[in-house]
């Protein structure tokens, strides 16, 4: 199955081009440091891009200042992680090994070098993605969690942090890794904690606030304007993202949640063109991000948009949960759905102890060797079974209908039915959930003859109807009878993705008639910025 990037220790290493040294050098400056100076730091902006000229750098352990992996950079090497593109924060910090010499290229230069020289662009971009996959699979990261499996706040940061694939580490209380944190943070080692490097133990761990020490979560300057703002990071938004930062619009995409949307939440997509192995719902759009980000357009996120106006001028003021303001010329609405709360007994005393509305590697590794349960006859259900009965004992689909034939692509269908870790249970209902604290089990209705049973189980996923994001919108569009976004003609607007609204467009699932499919998402966040364009130049 394809990730966010190539595997660093095979790739074959594509030095930069005399060429684009030579470019290097004529925008930036040559810096000369003596051994043992720390080139960055975790936490700090990454504000430029290092080219290593003589010398040797080398990454840093955050806690022990130890060196961290046993490889290091030297000549015709160059610093740099993904989030140089977006001017977010290390995650690692570097420093000289010996006297070193570097040519530094302020961020904002070395992006228009990168635009104007696409063969850089496109070897800077793929060790930077691959070093990426590689902070993941090894759990490198400034960030670590301690006591994640006892603690719920703890286990929002891993969720936030893993379906928007940012790289840390995670530990059990009274394991040695978690000691040894602990005792170099100088905090007691038997509570729950979040910590951003030796010196910073996060005392309110809340997305926002890790996402603000990544950099992820800026503070705009107030009425800051842009061409356009995307409300919504899954497939639809981040597609709009790209084609606007390549058409050469000043774009905000703002997401609330994770990158990805709803498309992050599933484990493996086989049906996306030019993706024949498969790839996970969050690495696709992972990609486009960064795919976004080298145009230009800006992403913010945890961030809600919490009111839209339009002002005497034309232009938009959006309102956002934090109270800042800014002004954008259009409006692309991405916002997706979101999976229904079920009307279930005790669900939501067990909302991230049991219950769940993703599975990925974060959620499956509770479910080891025991029985889990999915809700949910769709596309995303049918994958999430799938995903989960590689790690769990046994996976039951529970299904309202008498068929999946309606609702899910024959291929998965088919899959969960050969499948022997898969039972399919049609025709019946959850309702109720037990446990103390975490979920223990559950109680099934079969609706033929109302009788009811109990399950054991570890966890519940609930993958079933799904809700508009259109509150928000403040009576600025019209909406259908279940709030979903009308567009076109059922709109009376001037192009496909149109509101009644002129210069409010919608995209992707939010908008009523849609496919909800991945790949209809992208087509229509792709295709809609000619409209945004024609508005604008209007």
């Amino acid at each position: 199955m394809e990730t966010i990037g190539r595997d660093l220790r095979e790739m074959q290493r594509v030095p930069l081009a005399a060429s684009h040294v030579a470019a290097l050098r004529a925008t930036g400056v040559e810096v000369r440091y003596p051994a043992n100076t720390f080139l960055a730091r975790a936490g700090e902006a990454v504000d430029r891009f290092t080219y290593v000229v003589e010398g040797e750098v080398e990454v840093v352990n955050p806690f022990t200042d130890e060196r961290h992996v046993p490889s290091t950079l030297g000549p015709s090497q160059f610093m740099g992680e993904i989030s140089f593109l977006d001017g977010g924060t290390w995650s690692m910090p570097m420093r000289t090994v010996s006297e070193t010499k570097v040519i530094e290229v302020p961020r904002v230069a070395m992006l228009r070098l990168m635009s104007e020289i696409p063969e850089m662009s496109d070897i800077v971009i793929t060790v930077l993605a691959a070093r990426r996959r590689r902070q993941l699979e090894a759990g490198d990261g400034t960030l670590v969690l301690l006591g994640e499996d006892v603690d719920p706040a703890v286990r929002q940061i891993a969720a936030f942090a893993s379906r928007n694939r940012l790289p840390y580490s995670s530990y059990a209380l009274g394991t040695a890794e978690a000691e040894g944190v602990a005792t170099s943070c100088s905090i007691r080692s038997d509570q729950p904690a979040v910590i951003f490097g030796r010196d910073n133990v996060v005392t309110e761990p809340t997305p926002d606030n890790v996402a603000r020490l990544l950099g992820l979560n800026r503070d705009f300057v107030e009425d800051e304007t842009f061409d356009v703002l995307i409300v919504g990071g899954g497939p639809a938004g981040v597609a709009a993202g790209v084609y606007a930062g390549a058409e050469g619009l000043s774009a905000l995409v703002v997401e609330d949640t994770a990158i990805g949307g709803q498309a992050g939440t599933s484990s493996r997509i086989e049906n996306y063109m030019g993706f024949p192995t498969g790839i996970s719902g969050a690495d696709l759009v992972w990609r486009g991000e960064v795919q976004a980000m080298k145009f230009g357009t800006r992403f913010a996120m945890p961030r809600r948009v919490t009111k839209l106006e339009q002002l005497e001028d034309r232009y938009f003021c959006a309102t956002f949960d934090n109270g800042q303001r800014i002004r954008a010329g259009a409006v692309v609405v991405a916002t997706g759905v979101q999976y229904r709360r079920l009307p279930i007994a005790r669900l939501a005393e067990f909302e991230g102890d049991g219950v769940y509305y993703a599975a990925t590697e974060n959620e499956a590794r509770f479910c080891r060797g025991a029985d889990t349960a999915v809700i949910g006859g769709g596309n995303s259900a049918g994958q999430a079974a799938m995903f989960l009965s590689r790690s769990a004992a046994h996976v039951r689909l529970l299904v309202r209908g008498k068929s999946l034939a309606a609702s899910m692509s024959s291929y998965l269908s088919s899959r969960l039915e050969a499948d022997p870790a898969i039972t399919i249970e049609y025709g019946v209902e959850v309702v109720a959930a037990d446990g103390g604290p975490h979920l223990r089990e559950l109680t099934v209705r079969d609706l033929a003859d109302g009788s009811t049973r109990t399950l054991p189980t570890c966890a519940l996923f609930v993958m079933v109807g799904a809700e508009p994001n259109t509150d928000w919108l403040s009576g600025l569009v019209a909406l259908d009878d279940k709030g979903f976004v009308l567009t076109g003609e059922a709109a009376h607007g001037h192009s496909e993705y149109a509101t009644s609204c002129p210069g409010i467009f919608a995209v992707g699932d939010v908008r009523s008639g849609s496919v909800k499919r991945v790949a209809s998402s992208v087509g229509e966040g792709s295709v809609v910025i000619s409209s945004v364009w024609q508005h604008l130049q209007r």
